[in-house]
């Protein structure tokens, strides 16, 4: 049987801050570089917990203290909050409903946490 690797990632370079920046000149592309390294951040663990190389309850345990629901849904909210910012009409039902249906999710993040 073929033993699995005990290790959660291996670092192979450490970036800089200036080398992070230099090829991104709008927030957009930031944002393109940000989202799937936290995606990637959770993949991790994720892969750690199938290959039993971590306990499934201490990560939950410490992505709830990390308070990674408050974060997440956190950018739910902000992109709530920004959406109405910039409505013409904040009584337009398009509006209002892309506004509450991110409001919502940030809600059901934070539900789905107070289960575990």
């Amino acid at each position: 049987m073929e033993q699995q690797p005990k290790a959660l990632a291996r670092i192979s370079h450490i970036e800089t801050g200036v080398e992070r920046t230099a090829t991104t000149t709008t927030g957009g592309e930031d944002l393109a570089v940000l989202a799937p390294a936290a995606a990637a951040a959770l993949n991790l663990l994720a892969d750690a917990v199938r290959r039993g190389g971590a306990d499934h309850d201490d990560i939950v345990q410490a992505l709830k203290a990390a308070g990674i629901h408050e974060a997440f849904a956190g950018v739910f909210d902000a992109a709530s909050e920004r959406v109405m910012d910039a409505a013409d009409d904040p009584y337009d039902f398009d509006v209002r409903l892309h506004a509450d249906n991110l409001a919502g999710a940030a809600g059901d993040v934070r539900r789905a946490f107070q289960w575990l």
